[in-house]
């Protein structure tokens, strides 16, 4: 094996292939058949979408857990370990055993040059056909059509939500980035999109496909009642459950695209209404409003783009503070950071703007730039690096005040890697 320690093997993978990343399934593709030219031994529920895909991805192996299946779940990116990426029956999967699989992905590939994400969703695969669970869920990296994912055939399809987001890769119009995430759809299976009004693409596909396209609104809703809420779709209805454990009155929409994908699926793994209910309560996501109660609670969120700004926006509204909300803030260079300050704005007493350590990052200078353009200039100072926007932050907040950390993954990251290395937070 050409590596014995997990590190060394993410950081030879960034290193392998020309650019980070290279949209397409013909080399991941051929390496998966050296590895595997059987069927896949599971049942599979691919999950794309914009926003809420790790949201929908949590829930479905919650409630499928609590079930009593053996789950696979595959997601992306992590916040502190690459093993969060792979699952199986909720656990994380130990570094030998993905050392292991990365080893069998490097002599499949023989002469095949794979980017970092390719490598890596080959070896959960090869890992989740080795273990045979009951069902795999795989979240798409980006997009959906031509994601490493997409060489595997799901059962059920779910597209979450549509919203603009790495336009570079996918377009710069909704219809273009539905036609993108409908890449996930197969022949006359079914699917699920949890938002009303689909774009005529997603449609249109699904109806060449012959693929049945269940559409919030229209084949299933929801009504929240209280500290309780009511699922209802044809022949079928689920009352009285309880909230989703995950903040934000938007987690109902996907926790009803979800109840709507194993509906799909029902006929090979039926659920109870009593493993719904477990597996929404008992629900646990870093980073989608992680709150990390104290004298001044942290808030964490990987809002990353205007539509998730305001999901977090709206969250932050139904969860008064008696002091002020300051905010520890940064991106990568391409976001519409413009637009996710304006969401936010009236929400935020105060800025404190870093650069993240990667090649990707947008200086902090640059943002504060953006947001003096769009006259956000509200309290908003800049620094050059994470940890001096979280000191100056400590420094600022008073018992009464909040901290809220968001942008990008990394900055939630960081923020979770500083609250590990010393308690900075407390004033």
């Amino acid at each position: 094996m050409r590596f014995q320690r997990l590190d060394d093997w993410l950081d030879w993978q960034t290193r392998l292939h020309p650019s980070a990343v290279e949209l397409g399934l013909t080399r991941v593709a051929a390496v998966w058949r050296r590895l595997h030219p059987n069927p896949f031994p599971s049942a599979v529920i691919t999950v794309a979408g914009t926003n809420g895909k790790g949201s929908c991805a949590a829930m479905l192996e919650g409630i499928l857990g609590a079930a009593g299946y053996r789950t696979g779940c595959y997601t992306s990116p992590h916040l502190l370990r690459y093993n969060e990426r792979i699952r199986v029956d909720g656990e994380e999967v130990a570094d030998e055993r993905i050392c292991r699989a990365f080893g069998r992905v490097d002599r499949a590939r023989r002469e095949t040059s794979l980017t970092y994400f390719e490598f890596g969703t080959l070896a959960a695969l090869d890992i989740f056909a080795a273990e045979a669970p009951d069902v795999v869920i795989l979240e798409v990296g980006l997009g959906g059509r031509l994601d490493a994912v997409n060489i595997i055939d799901p059962d059920v399809a779910l597209i979450t939500s549509l919203a603009l987001d790495h336009m570079d890769w996918l377009g710069n119009d909704l219809d273009r980035i539905a036609r993108e995430k409908a890449g996930i759809l197969r022949a006359k299976r079914p699917a699920v999109f949890g938002g009303p009004q689909p774009p005529l693409s997603l449609r249109r596909r699904a109806e060449e496909l012959d693929a049945p396209l269940s559409v919030a609104a229209d084949d299933f809703s929801f009504d929240q009642r209280g500290m309780a809420w009511d699922w209802r779709t044809a022949g079928r209805s689920l009352l009285d459950l309880p909230l989703p454990s995950l903040p934000g009155r938007f987690q109902l929409q996907n926790a009803a695209a979800v109840l709507k994908t194993l509906d799909l699926i029902s006929d090979r793994l039926p659920v109870s209404r009593d493993a719904v209910c477990t597996g929404l309560a008992d629900l646990s996501l870093a980073g989608r409003f992680q709150i990390i109660p104290g004298p001044v609670p942290l808030i964490l969120d990987v809002a990353h783009n205007p539509a998730a700004a305001l999901a977090l926006a709206d969250t932050l509204a139904q969860t008064p503070c008696d002091g002020r909300t300051l905010a520890v803030f940064s991106m990568l260079a391409g976001k519409d950071v413009r637009g996710v300050v304006e969401v936010l704005a009236p929400h935020v007493d105060g800025w404190f703007l870093g650069t993240l350590e990667d090649g990707r990052a947008l200086p902090a200078e640059d943002m504060l730039q953006q947001m003096d353009s769009a006259e956000i200039t509200r309290e908003a100072k800049a620094f050059e690096d994470m940890k001096g926007a979280f000191e100056a932050a400590k420094e600022e907040v008073q018992p009464g005040d909040r901290l809220l950390v968001f942008g990008s993954f990394l900055t939630v990251a960081s923020a979770l890697e500083c609250l590990a290395a010393e308690s900075w937070l407390l004033p």
